[in-house]
């Protein structure tokens, strides 16, 4: 059989993992988790959107070979070397038990499609033999013999009652589990049988263990393979069967209600082909195998359509995705997340309110402008052109669409594929006749998207020597331009006429083409896609993972990154409300999320599955979905267009939604404290702490204060919150607050020394008697200093015990009865009073006056 139109391929790589060998693999069914089990006996549970590991198990010993996630509880089933079964609970992060009974390795490991009603666990082992278990009871239901060899893989179907196994025996058996589904609902208490001793059940089950039960019976064993078989699957929803072998092939069986038949080989495989799968979405199967390649054939026409190469590394497992389209591959070093084709869909911005995309095979205009959600009108059908084209779901899509914005008077749009390494397609249509007069069929090949450079011209970019090709819309060639940089890889439109932008490498470079000149350059890594706003001022220059707004002249305005990948983006073109051409809105997988030229960005919403949005109206946001179908969400844009009206310095409609719009939390009131507006933040705020913050910041003493006073009524106002309060006063030379802060901090010091400063002796009198009744004798010289009290300070000097100081400031002071009496005491202590005498004299003989003495 022929191999067909095999290309080897990019693969659209998700995310990419290094870790011991792979043997096991499964996707979460809601969750962006996948979950490896590794030859080195780990099991890892990552996260394949950010790429970071959630959690390790590690309990088994030696390689674990199979893994499965339950359906709606948080449970993992596991299978290894070690004869074990382990089911863990990955939200406790244990095993909560083992299941025993394998006399060998353990190669796959399966919940029942329906766990909730059939609390099954499926394995196959080394030991020849399947079993069933009831993970609820933790025990064995049925042991499956007939195979002579290794049971390499089980699995059941989706939802029927059947079970397909592959032994390297060299057959693929398909087994019936009516029985023991009647068995387990209840049907067993119909049986007269049932009311037996329990020494006759033990002995069933001895029996049971032995030789298996006849609960589940061989439906139809398929032979055709020339070597042991690896792997075998149901497809979801046909009566097919695939089933991959070290003959190097991959086999496609028909069922039917009595027997079962081979319908066609297909070959391709250089080595063992180690498992395969029916691709959920599309007539695929995805094979891979030892050869380090993994293949996709086309079921319907039974032939290779795709290879994926991997330079050292085998492959040994498969998984796809339950819902969406992806699929993961393990190998030698790790594994791969992946998808055969974007699912992004083509689209592009037509007349105003209206929007042309590609969906299956058609070309749609949407309008906007009719009916609530808008209206689709069928414009063209597309032909398949080259034999990539003939089979859906591995890229062959068209990518993007291009309208020709410069011609008013009929339609002309641009369908670029990948096909066949990059192709285009020109249609022109009439815009008063939508389903009029169609032409089609000029077509040829370009690199990425193609642009309109004016009313009769479009621009492609040559596919070998890299050249601007300008070709009329006959599709003849009118001139070849030099790109002013080489490695250039896509042009995207440049926002007026005659002009494009290029991409070369992590650069966008604006061109001008009649005139061969570089307009502008700018840096952002892995461009996406480029969005014009509505009136031409601003580009959006959408990243892989970030955005970079810049002006038509393409000067950065701002550039912010994001750490999940971004989907799509479009510019607000609210007819009021400012934000036209200042909002630019963006969607990543699971967030609606908004960026200003400021550089100011926020999360509007979250998404439950990604969207692209095309068009954003006041609080609606018009997208696309993964199937091309039109959808409107609701969007809060209030926060976006308060920090733009912030930003434009508009400060009414800043007041105006501060008082009448749910704005409010922490974010907002940090943000506006960052850019250096509290004194609008106080007004979102009731919490005294906050409130008191933001008032200090803002220097607003009253709020401050009543602030302060809220909190002292709550008992959480310390020293701290009346010291700061304190200082700000004093910032702003407000005394009457500081003494109320210094009195109720008790901080005494502070409070005569702005007694001093501000002259009023009265109250330093009140410090001192305020400090004797404290017996404060440090607090008492002070003050008396302040004060300027000589007799006083002699008194706190001669009451503290300093006598030679006491007589010396009383001598300094003309205080002779105070002198005579200290004196006397010093005396009486036996002091030295000579020596205490002379340096008084040599104190008053001094000159220097500048009342810097402490005694004075």
């Amino acid at each position: 059989l022929s191999i067909g139109h095999n290309t080897t391929s990019t693969m659209l790589t998700k995310f990419e993992s290094k870790s011991a060998r792979v043997k096991g693999l499964a996707f979460h069914p809601v969750r962006p988790w996948v979950c490896a089990s590794l030859h080195n006996g780990v099991i890892q549970l990552w996260d394949y959107r950010v790429g970071t590991v959630i959690d390790r198990f590690e309990e088994h010993e030696g390689p674990v070979r199979g893994v499965d996630f339950h359906l709606n509880e948080p449970l993992i089933v596991s299978g290894g070397d070690d004869y074990k079964i382990k089911v863990w609970d990955y939200k406790l992060r244990r095993c909560l038990f083992t299941l025993l009974g394998h006399l060998d390795y353990i190669r796959t490991v399966q919940f029942h499609p329906n766990p909730s009603q059939f609390p099954w666990i499926l394995s196959a082992s080394d030991d020849q033999t399947l079993r069933l278990w009831d993970f609820h009871k933790r025990s064995c239901l049925s042991v499956l013999t007939g195979h002579n060899h290794y049971v390499m893989c089980a699995s059941f179907h989706p939802s029927e009652d059947l079970i397909v196994s592959a032994s390297l025996d060299q057959t693929v058996r398909v087994w019936d589990t009516t029985g023991l589904r009647k068995k387990q609902m209840g049907d067993a208490m119909m049986d007269p049988m049932a009311s037996r001793s329990a020494t006759t059940s033990t002995a069933m089950n001895v029996q049971a263990e032995l030789f298996g039960t006849n609960d589940v019976v061989v439906k139809y064993v398929l032979e055709g393979h020339d070597r042991g078989v690896n792997w075998a699957c149901f497809h979801p929803t046909l009566p097919l069967l695939a089933s991959a072998a070290d003959d190097r092939q991959v086999k496609l069986w028909r069922m039917s209600e009595t027997k079962a038949w081979e319908v066609d080989t297909l070959r391709g495989h250089a080595n063992n082909v180690s498992c395969c799968l029916f691709h959920p979405k599309h007539d695929l199967v995805v094979s891979n195998s030892e050869d380090r390649s993994i293949r996709v054939w086309d079921v319907s026409k039974r032939v290779g359509v795709q290879t994926f190469r991997r330079e050292g590394d085998r492959f040994w497992i498969l998984a796809a995705h339950r819902a969406q389209n992806l699929l993961a591959a393990g190998h030698d070093s790790g594994m791969i997340v992946f998808k055969l084709e974007r699912e992004r869909p083509a689209s592009a911005h037509g007349l105003t309110n209206q929007l042309y995309y590609v969906r299956g095979r058609e070309l749609f205009l949407h309008d906007y402008g009719r009916a609530s959600g808008g209206v689709d009108v069928p414009i063209a059908s597309l032909r398949r052109v080259g034999q990539q084209a003939q089979t859906d779901g591995i890229g062959s899509a068209p990518r993007f669409l291009a309208y020709n914005q410069h011609n008013p008077s009929e339609g002309n749009i641009l369908v670029c594929s990948d096909v066949d390494g990059g192709s285009y397609e020109l249609i022109t249509f009439s815009l008063s006749n939508s389903s009029g007069s169609v032409t089609d069929g000029k077509r040829g090949s370009c690199l990425g998207p193609a642009v309109f450079l004016g009313r009769n011209r479009f621009a492609v970019l040559d596919r070998h020597q890299r050249q601007i090709v300008i070709k009329n819309l006959n599709n003849e060639t009118t001139k070849k331009v030099q790109p002013p940089v080489p490695n250039i890889d896509a042009l995207y439109d440049g926002g007026a006429s005659g002009r494009i932008l290029l991409r070369a490498e992590d650069r966008a470079i604006l061109f001008e083409v009649q005139s061969r000149r570089v307009l502008g350059e700018i840096t952002a890594p892995k461009i996406k896609t480029i969005v014009w706003s509505p009136d031409g001022s601003k580009v959006a220059i959408v990243c892989k993972y970030g955005v970079v707004i810049a002006d038509r002249m393409l000067e950065q305005l701002c550039s912010i990154s994001d750490n999940v990948r971004i989907k799509s983006g479009c510019w607000d073109v609210s007819p009021t409300g400012g934000t036209a051409s200042n909002l630019f809105l963006y969607t990543t997988l699971h967030h609606v999320k908004y960026c200003l030229p400021s550089g100011d960005t926020g999360t509007i919403r979250t998404l439950d599955a990604p969207l692209y949005a095309m068009r954003a109206v006041k609080d609606q946001l018009f997208c696309l979905d993964r199937e091309a179908r039109a959808r409107v969400i609701s969007i809060d844009t209030t926060e976006a267009r308060f920090k733009l009206a912030l930003a434009n310095k508009k400060y009414g409609q800043v007041m105006h939604m501060v008082k009448h719009s749910r704005l409010c939390g922490r974010s907002i009131v940090a943000y506006l404290q960052d850019k250096g507006f509290p004194e609008v933040a106080l007004h979102f705020v009731r919490e005294p702490k906050t409130r008191f913050r933001l008032a200090l910041a803002c220097g607003d003493i009253e709020a401050a204060m009543e602030a302060a006073f809220a909190l002292e009524q709550q008992a959480e106002s310390g020293r701290e919150i009346w010291g700061e309060l304190g200082n700000e006063a004093l910032r702003q030379g407000n005394h009457q607050v500081v003494e109320m802060s210094y009195q109720r901090t008790k901080d005494f010091d502070r409070l005569s020394f702005l007694y001093l400063i501000s002259g009023d002796t009265e109250k330093l009198r009140k410090m001192l008697k305020i400090s004797q009744m404290r017996n404060d004798i440090m607090g008492r010289y002070h003050n008396a200093l302040l004060l300027g009290d000589a007799t006083e300070r002699v008194s706190v000097l001669e009451a503290s015990g300093n006598l030679p100081l006491a007589y010396m400031c009383a001598k300094l002071h003309g205080l002779e009865d105070d002198a005579e009496r200290i004196k006397i005491a010093i005396e009486t202590n036996k002091g030295d009073v000579e020596a205490v005498a002379a340096k008084a004299d040599a104190l008053a003989a001094a000159t220097d006056l500048s009342g810097g003495r402490l005694l004075q």
